[in-house]
């Protein structure tokens, strides 16, 4: 089960990515926030793939209303995503985030 750690790990692991505060909880910035902490256990990132993830996975991937306005943004409950799915799901939000070329 991947933790806030691992995510720090894996964020902090990517070129040019710098983790600060957003809203009161870590936040990770390749260009823009590439991910966010929620709330405990569950990690904001963006994706070209929410509603498939979400359609397909609603117990780990879902968004709520105040996300309705940012179609690349997903919430993932941590404790249901398997390590190697959120390791992908970093690195393509890195991308989106506008990792340095």
């Amino acid at each position: 089960m991947p933790t806030e750690d691992d995510v720090r790990r894996i964020c902090l692991a990517l070129p040019g990515v710098s983790e600060r505060e957003s809203w009161g909880q870590p936040a990770w910035f390749a260009r823009t926030m590439m991910a966010r902490i929620w709330e405990p256990g569950v990690l904001t990132v963006k994706t070209t793939e929410r509603e498939a993830l979400a359609g397909n996975d609603p117990a780990t991937f879902y968004w709520t209303p105040h996300h309705d306005r940012s179609p690349k943004l997903v919430l993932v409950r941590l404790p249901q995503v398997q390590p190697e799915e959120l390791d992908e799901l970093l690195r393509e939000s890195y991308r989106i985030a506008g990792a340095p070329k």
